[in-house]
């Protein structure tokens, strides 16, 4: 699997830097986090590596693909899904339509193909229902199947978020605060998906999410960024630890406990 390479990436919007050259190594196969406080530049970064935005200097490579120039869909044919921070569903659909919907850039039959729907279409649309219902089915959403999107609680709606990045069949999933706003019960269930994610499929997962208590039980790297910067980079232990991060997130810089 490959490795995900940001090199001295700095992303400005009229005079002010987002991103100051940050860099940093994502491998294969393991939970990496990325915090910091608000305004940090986050998902700032996730947008440069997910195509929404291009650096305005450094390069972000993914394996033998550079993606510092490339659009969306783009991103998405090399293995790259993202589960966004505001969900991206539509929420009139039900749970299959729109796992459904997530899985047209696999399709590779004609128009000729679709209107008489036989061979290729069928078959291809007959591999992507199997695929969804494999998806929906390590989600745990086979009882929300049927049901709109908009009318589940939150929570189901933030596991539907994930298993539309899923259908997608990366090699490197995204998660932008998939944990946000939900209760005690529902992030030990986005927890064990995650860890599933990884063990189970085999997925490298880069995760941003603000409850460090999570970040720091789950994943096997994490970097931190400032205001733009990155300021510490290791080892969860490490990194709590780091006097530039409790400085980060608590404006001093005596130790304290950062899963707390």
């Amino acid at each position: 699997m490959p490795q995900l390479h940001v090199e001295n990436v700095t992303l400005t919007f009229g005079g002010l830097n987002a991103l100051t050259d940050v860099s940093l190594t994502i491998p294969a196969g393991e939970i990496v986090s990325i915090i910091g406080p608000n305004g940090a530049g986050k998902t700032s970064l996730l947008n440069c590596i997910s195509g929404f935005y291009h650096p305005t200097r450094g390069r972000i490579t993914y394996g033998e693909h550079d993606l510092s120039r490339a659009a969306p869909n783009v991103v998405t044919g090399y293995g790259i899904a993202r589960a966004f921070q505001n969900l991206e569903l539509f929420r009139g659909l039900s749970v299959v339509e729109n796992l459904l919907l997530a899985r047209h850039t696999h399709l590779r039959y004609s128009l000729l193909d679709s209107l008489l729907f036989h061979g290729r279409a069928s078959r291809q649309e007959a591999e992507n229902r199997a695929y969804v219902e494999r998806v929906i089915d390590f989600m745990e959403l086979e009882q929300h199947r049927a049901h709109p999107v908009g009318t589940l609680a939150y929570g189901i709606q933030k596991r539907v978020e994930v298993a539309r990045a899923l259908t997608l069949a990366p090699s490197l999933l995204l998660l932008d605060e998939p944990m946000a706003g939900m209760n005690v019960e529902e992030k030990e269930d986005m927890v064990r998906f995650i860890l599933d994610i990884r063990r189970e499929q085999g997925i490298t997962v880069v995760l941003i999410e603000h409850d460090l208590g999570v970040v720091m039980d789950i994943s096997d790297h994490v970097h931190v960024l400032d205001f733009g910067q990155r300021i510490a980079s290791g080892r969860p232990e490490e990194v709590s630890a780091d006097p530039r991060v409790i400085e980060a997130y608590t404006g001093v810089s005596e130790p304290v406990a950062v899963g707390a």
